[in-house]
């Protein structure tokens, strides 16, 4: 059966899509798939065959594909769109096209025209779907919402932990001095994110540091940069930029908590990498965070700096006087979160 996989979001792994694709991969990598010819599509291959081997089949992505013409002509038995924003489309039906969706905050975020390109692009996408799944309960009913989902089998297959496996004789070391306890947030530098309300909040903090990782050299970084400056939080707040995995899991292994205080998210990677290193996690109550969080993490109700500095501290304290019991919650969640498993439902889709 051949099987092709739309991920060539993989060249980006710093970012939520990227670390998807990758992460499923490898999963699936280690299934056993003999009876499974997998082809992956990449904007380079060679990297992943590096790695791979002869494990699966591997496509060079090229933006011309985006074309119609210029499509793939190969027939596929099972065509996968690893997102709802894949660019490149089947030139010849497959048996079965399985999307995959992870929030629709496009339609937020761009405009709620059902005839803006962007969600006429999504609707053609889902009217091509067999098989739809979704990361998260949310993300299947902010679709329902905004769109006329089409009646075909739909799934909820939940993403793992991007740390379930650490780093052994971790060696990273940060370029400045940690003299003292800090908070930690990443994540891709948008609006979203919200990472400028506990930016806000470190200014009624004393004591701490907050270190925010990801890539900063975009407008929202450059919004945020400004309020560092601007109101003397150089010595509090530091932008790492994008960090390796292994100044990630420094950072988290470290930290005194996880702050991720988005407002929009399909999922939440972060968090539950967080609650793999035994750490207190602070969310929004928004979207599909108190789903992935569950009664593992903490979850801020509005962005008043003072009330959010205010939250964080007596719940720290409630986490050290009651450690034992919250430990077990956060390492349950943590554990409940599978590449393993997410690759096996999606297997069982393909066959």
């Amino acid at each position: 059966m051949n099987v092709f996989l739309e991920s060539h979001n993989i060249n980006n792994k710093a970012g939520g899509l990227g670390t998807f694709n990758y992460q499923l991969i490898k999963a699936i990598s280690n299934l056993d798939i003999s009876n499974l010819d997998i082809t992956l599509n990449a904007k380079h291959p060679e990297r992943l065959q590096n790695e791979f081997k002869n494990t699966f089949k591997y496509s060079k992505y090229t933006s011309l594909e985006r074309h119609f013409l210029f499509r793939k002509k190969t027939k596929y038995d099972v065509w996968h769109s690893l997102n709802q924003n894949t660019k490149v489309e089947p030139f010849f039906k497959p048996k079965k096209y399985i999307l995959t969706i992870h929030d629709v905050n496009f339609v937020e975020e761009i405009s709620t025209n059902m005839n803006h390109k962007v969600n006429k692009k999504f609707i053609e996408k889902l009217n091509r779907a067999d098989v739809i799944t979704y990361i998260s309960e949310f993300a299947k009913k902010q679709t329902h919402q905004y769109f006329n989902v089409p009646n075909v089998p739909e799934h909820i297959i939940y993403n793992g932990n991007p740390s379930e496996v650490k780093i052994e004789n971790n060696s990273f070391v940060p370029d400045f001095k940690l003299n003292q306890p800090f908070f930690y947030s990443i994540g891709d530098f948008i609006p979203r994110k919200n990472f400028l309300s506990i930016v806000k909040m470190m200014s009624f903090i004393e004591g701490y540091r907050l270190i925010i990782s990801g890539n900063n050299q975009k407008e929202y970084g450059y919004e945020i940069s400004k309020y560092i400056t601007e109101n003397n939080l150089q010595d509090k707040v530091i932008l790492t930029g994008k960090v390796s995995d292994e100044a990630k899991q420094y950072y988290l292994e470290n930290c005194t908590a996880f702050l991720f205080p988005s407002i929009r998210e399909g999922f939440g990677l972060p968090p539950i990498e967080a609650m793999k290193f035994d750490k207190p996690v602070f969310l929004s109550n928004l979207t599909s965070l108190p789903e992935i969080g569950g009664d593992a993490a903490f979850y801020w109700d509005n962005f008043d700096p003072n009330y959010m500095k205010t939250f964080l501290f007596s719940k720290l304290n409630d986490f050290e006087s009651n450690k034992h019991f919250y430990l077990e919650k956060i390492r349950t969640r943590a554990n409940f979160f599978s590449w393993e498993k997410a690759a096996k439902e999606y297997i069982k889709l393909y066959i």
